[in-house]
């Protein structure tokens, strides 16, 4: 995988103690000897951002969770200034802060004595609203040493860094407590950062931190830092959105800067579809390069050899599902049952078994023969192209061919017993949905026939149509492709069919990777003895991993041939589920939901982030009450400190559910209500600390070191992967 190296320039300049004191204006003062009235602390966030990666990474994390925020560009000539005017009014007769947390790139954006760094010192003391410094360079001004003073400033790619008791017991308890950063290239350095202790005196909580180098001394490398009656979470590493450690840190920022009450919600998710399951599929051929059978050989060329699970497959994926308590979802093809038996005098002990367990898997209807749905495939060519008629125009597949492929599927299953939901549907191959180069459009059949059949979940593959769109009665639900190949059963299989796709030609590869603009070629072929486990288990489990962790509800899927003969799929699998569980609390479960719960999740999802795109969405925290207006019809996503309520026209009720330390979850209006009320168990910490023992005197340190920013990692999209 290729990393790019870019550096970035930290702001060391320092505050200066008369800016702190600039009170914040446009607050009327409430008349003699009457109460202020508490003020209205509005649920959104303030992002200030240098371009750099450190709050493009924070501002997606918000966008993944459908928090509300503002982009303040500092490069951006137009941009709004940062004054009082701009941070906070006056709302009937009640002061307003219209940020609930400030995030910044550095703990000091701005050139010395700036005006607008003075406004947000006084708007963060007056409203007790925290400030994240997003990536800063370790130094009094933020409450550690300097790195010179025994700490560390470099690369820390590979470093083990530790949950410490405070952090356990604060913003990040949801972890176990042992990350790992990345190390992906030893060659490149992809990540930099400051490795400090506090500043005697200095008023320091470390949450995360990592021992320092040559001694058995620790340096922060996230802790809060209280002073001058503000609080701030001080970062001293540099990270992308991409990044593992960002993205199990990301949480805990997040939960910090809004003390747990905030509008949105996030869940780590993952589940597992297994296609064509009591089919068989074709196998890759490694003499010829490529599938006899399927669309890449030409026809005649070769010998199929295909490959199905046996009995014995099944009690392992009853036992494998049991021991890891996680429910694989299996598409199936009843029609390949029925040819079995025809050419076995009756008999298919595959689908006895199957059938027999029945209840230890979620079932799909996944087509009765597993046939191309979309236009009909001339495969005289490679790659194929669509059949055309005497005018030219594209020739598909009928409704009553697409119909009757669902129906008499569907009605296999319930001769069968299997437990169905009949609205959820993939299609062989996605077919029927539009597929490029070959068929620009839906098949105009395919709406019609879902309507007949009642579908109202469709699977689609990511890689081509990632967003949930509707097909006639039905929404898509996007499912990630595993680079665990449709056509192989054994590992040499799959190494020798990665290895034609991503080595060039001089090496003996197809050249695919040279060609693809999004695909990176291998320096040499894997060994076919050890590739499999030493180079594509682990990249496809850090590839899967990095979606669990992204708040990304999109099942993955692979294929019942790679749950037979070598069984390739779980070390894949298992290496998932046992970095999660040693990265992750007991209170962070991962979310193992059926199709059609990632299909409401994902329409509701939408539904919440256009409202809140649009404006449309308003919500403020007085005292210890949430109020939340939304349009008619979209629930409202919210998470908030456990043992929050709802508060009804006839009483209260619980809201939410708890995950990683908080409740969460998605509620309506109640029955006569036009907002969403919510009664926090008690208000959140206010955040002004007593006086701490005032700013450090030190001189100014010298310009921070650059830091290297890798880019995010993309998925390269691999010819052959999804069926």
């Amino acid at each position: 995988m290729k990393l790019i190296r870019v550096r970035r320039t930290i702001r060391t300049t320092a505050i200066t103690a008369a800016a702190l004191v600039i009170p914040l204006g446009g607050l009327s003062a409430a008349p003699a000897g009457a109460a202020e009235p508490a003020p209205r602390i509005d649920l959104r966030v303030l992002v200030v951002s240098d371009g750099g990666p450190a709050t493009a990474a924070i501002a997606a994390e918000l966008d993944s969770a459908g928090t509300p925020y503002t982009v303040v560009d500092l490069a951006d000539e137009a941009r709004p200034v940062i004054d009082a005017a701009f941070l906070a009014d006056e709302v009937d007769g009640r002061p307003r802060a219209r940020y609930q947390a400030v995030v910044l790139p550095n703990d000091q954006p701005f050139p010395t004595g700036s005006p607008e760094m003075a406004a947000l010192a006084a708007y963060e003391r007056t409203y007790a609203v925290p400030q994240v410094d997003a990536y800063t360079y370790a130094r009094p001004q933020a409450g550690l040493e300097y790195p010179v003073n025994g700490g560390y400033a470099g690369p820390v790619d590979g470093i083990t860094a530790t949950v410490t008791a405070a952090g356990k017991a604060g913003p990040f308890g949801y972890l176990d407590g042992v990350l790992t950063f990345e190390d992906n290239d030893p060659a490149v350095d992809e990540s930099w950062g400051f490795l400090s202790r506090p500043r005697a005196g200095a008023d320091f909580t470390t949450y995360v931190d990592a021992p320092l180098p040559g001694g058995t001394a620790r340096g922060s490398l996230v802790g809060e830092y209280r002073h001058d009656g503000r609080r701030e979470l001080v970062v001293t590493f540099v990270a992308n959105q991409h990044q593992q450690q960002f993205r199990l840190l990301a949480r805990g920022i997040v939960d910090w800067m809004t003390q747990g009450t905030r509008l949105g919600t996030s869940r780590n998710w993952f589940s597992v579809h297994v296609d064509d399951v009591f089919a068989a599929d074709d196998r890759w051929d490694t003499e010829l390069n490529c599938t006899p059978g399927d669309v890449d050989c030409l026809p005649g060329q070769g010998t199929p050899n295909p490959i199905r699970m046996t009995p014995d497959d099944v009690g392992r994926a009853v036992d494998w599902s049991r021991s890891r308590d996680f429910t694989l979802d299996l598409a199936y093809n009843g029609g390949g049952s029925v040819e079995y038996r025809e050419e076995h005098d009756g008999a298919d002990p595959l689908a006895d078994r199957l059938t027999g367990d029945r209840e230890a898997f979620r079932w799909i209807n996944h087509t009765y023969d597993h046939p191309y749905l979309g236009c009909e495939q001339d495969v005289s060519v490679v790659p194929w192209k669509c059949a055309t008629n005497g005018d030219g125009s594209v020739r598909y597949v009928g409704r009553d061919e697409i119909s009757r492929q669902i129906s008499d599927n569907r009605q296999w299953a319930e001769r069968a017993g299997l437990p169905l939901e009949n609205g959820e549907l993939v299609t062989g191959e996605h077919s029927g949905l539009k597929l490029l180069p070959q068929q620009p459009e839906d098949n105009p059949h395919l709406a019609p026939a879902l309507a007949d059949n009642g579908i109202t979940w469709l699977g689609s593959d990511n890689s081509r149509d990632p967003v949930q769109r509707q097909v006639g009665p039905a929404l898509t639900v996007s499912r990630h492709p595993m680079n665990v190949f449709y056509n192989v059963g054994r590992a040499a299989e799959q190494v020798d069919e990665y290895n034609w796709i991503y080595t060039s030609r001089a090496q003996g590869g197809s050249g695919i990777c040279e060609d693809s603009a999004t695909t990176t070629c291998l320096d040499e072929p894997l060994d076919p003895a050890t590739g499999y486990a030493e180079h594509i288990v682990p990249l496809e489990a850090r590839i899967a991993l990095g979606h669990v962790l992204a708040n990304d509800p999109r099942p993955h899927f692979v294929h019942q041939s790679n749950l037979a003969e070598d069984r390739i799929a779980y070390p894949v699998l298992d290496r998932v589920l046992d970095q999660y569980a040693a990265l992750y609390a007991d209170n962070t479960p991962l979310v193992n939901p059926r199709m059609k719960d990632v299909g409401a999740e994902l329409r509701e999802r939408a539904a919440w982030d256009r409202a809140v795109k649009v404006g449309q969405v308003t919500a403020y925290r007085i005292g210890d009450t949430v109020t939340v207006t939304a349009p008619a019809g979209t629930a409202v996503r919210a998470t908030m400190p456990a043992g929050t309520t709802r508060v009804l026209a006839d009483g209260t009720a619980a809201f939410g559910e708890p995950y990683a330390g908080t409740v969460s979850g998605s509620v309506p209006p109640g029955p006569g209500q036009d907002t969403v009320s919510l009664s926090l168990p008690s208000a959140p910490a206010s955040g002004s600390p007593a006086a701490g023992p005032g700013r450090a005197t030190a001189p100014a340190p010298a310009p921070a070191p650059d830091g290297p920013v890798p880019p995010g990692v993309a998925r390269p999209v691999v010819p052959g992967a999804e069926r």
